[in-house]
């Protein structure tokens, strides 16, 4: 065994954890100082009772785990663990290369081997080769999330009002922080716009954004999302999930709508903000995360607190640094900016010829008070550019001038189904969040395409 390392970057694995299960001190030793400093946490074991007692207290991403162990051998162990659920990386050490051992590893999910006697670029390669996949894996995760179109925007903040250059210098100075940042405004002012940017512009860039909405998932599922959970710690519950911590790890976790959150899960939010570690259900393992959480949320939160419906200590430990978003009506001259780059924006998505406003429109659209600020206007621009010209009558809503407004039926039938049908599609056929950008229930528009047949 020698000491030499290889000279790959290892910035990234601070942050896994690794165990370390052997019988042999000086092997345990041996390991443990090639990867201390270079991990976030390492820990050792000299039996599979100790390695329990550990795997307990806390989550590890990877074992490194000898096969010949008294009692019970390092491949019977791992069949075990795969069992409860474990779906970390684990490497074998062996002293000697046996076929039938290495399948029965193999069936149990042993990610790489390592025959003793082995050096420390040998060790270090194999830990490489597990962080690598697991990152990739964080990497799609998140990747998959953004595709599904269960989150929409660009971090990019659009207007010439007083309120929206001192926002981006506001966002511009906190970002590079590590403080947890709780944005408060109104439906649709853009929030998870500001929240991304803070991503962008922090030293996080390079790692994951995380968006989750707390509206738009069961109460009792929240938790489970949040911090995963192991393969039957409640009924459903049959197969090991990792919760959005463990994804953001290094990253940002966006957490949208955390008025919603149910007063039981704000203690355990609470608790994992303060300590920075978060226990999957079902488990007495923690599991350490460095993520920097954004908060957002359309309700005052100070009147929350005051009446009971959130938790004082939680609002607090958010509050680190609060932007408060103003309503599209208190900055109207964000308009003409926002309207030529939404109609950009949405031309592209649509895949169809953009159209300009003429002046008196525009002064019509600054008029406006613009209820569902920014997403009420982008819909307005979106249906527009789906009929192929602007029709305004004092409403964002109207589809129709007064002359068309006489056509029969059948026309208006065939223009609504011909505007549902394309936000459908530049939604990526995601039904919930082309209900949300037509402002309807899911349901409805279930139904609407079930009389379409679509």
């Amino acid at each position: 065994m020698t000491d030499t390392a290889p000279t790959y970057d290892f910035s990234h694995w601070q942050l896994f954890s690794v165990l370390v299960v052997d019988d042999e001190e000086g092997m345990r030793r041996f390991i443990e100082r090639s990867l201390t400093g270079r991990c976030a946490h390492v820990a050792t074991a000299g039996s599979v009772e100790e390695a329990e007692t550990l795997m307990a207290q806390q989550y590890f991403d990877l074992v490194i785990l000898d096969i010949a162990l008294p009692g019970k051998s390092g491949v019977e162990w791992l069949h075990v663990l795969r069992e409860r659920g474990f779906s970390g990386d684990v490497v074998l050490i062996t002293a000697y290369a046996d076929l039938e051992t290495a399948i029965d590893a193999l069936r149990a999910g042993v990610s790489d081997f390592l025959l003793k006697p082995f050096s420390v670029a040998q060790m270090l390669n194999a830990v490489k080769r597990c962080f690598e996949r697991s990152r990739l894996s964080r990497e799609n995760f998140v990747l998959r999330r953004e595709m599904s179109g269960l989150t929409v925007g660009e971090d990019r903040l659009v207007g010439r009002s007083s309120a929206t250059q001192e926002l981006c210098a506001l966002v511009r100075r906190i970002a590079p922080t590590p403080s947890t940042v709780l944005v408060q405004g109104e439906s649709g002012t853009g929030k998870e716009v500001v929240a991304r940017l803070l991503h962008r512009l922090s030293s996080r860039a390079a790692g994951p954004f995380v968006p989750v909405n707390c509206a738009a998932i069961a109460p009792e599922l929240i938790e489970s999302e949040l911090f995963g959970h192991v393969k039957g710690a409640y009924t459903g519950a049959g197969a090991h999930r990792e919760g959005l911590f463990f994804y953001a790890r290094g990253g940002t976790l966006f957490i949208d709508e955390i008025s919603e959150l149910p007063l039981a899960l704000q203690a355990k939010l609470l608790r994992v903000l303060e300590e920075r570690r978060v226990r999957p259900i079902g488990t007495e393992s923690e599991l350490p995360v460095d993520v920097r959480i954004v908060a957002a949320t359309n309700r005052d939160l100070a009147t929350e607190v005051a009446e009971k419906r959130f938790r004082q200590d939680l609002y607090y430990r958010l509050q680190v640094v609060e932007l408060r978003l103003k309503p599209l009506r208190e900055r109207r001259d964000d308009v003409p900016d926002l309207t030529a780059h939404l109609l950009q924006q949405l031309t592209r998505q649509l895949g169809v010829p953009c159209i300009e406003p003429d002046a008196e429109l525009l002064r019509l659209l600054q008029a406006h008070d613009w209820p569902g600020n920014v997403r009420e206007l982008r819909n307005y621009l979106e249906r527009s550019l789906i009929l192929g010209t602007f029709r305004w009558d004092g409403s964002p809503t109207a589809r129709t001038s007064a002359a068309a407004a006489t056509a029969d039926d059948d026309s208006l039938q065939a223009m609504e189904r011909q505007h549902v049908l394309a936000v459908l599609a530049a939604a990526r056929g995601n039904k919930s969040e082309a209900a949300r950008r037509l402002g309807i229930s899911r349901k409805t528009l279930e139904r609407r395409c079930a009389e379409w047949q679509v």
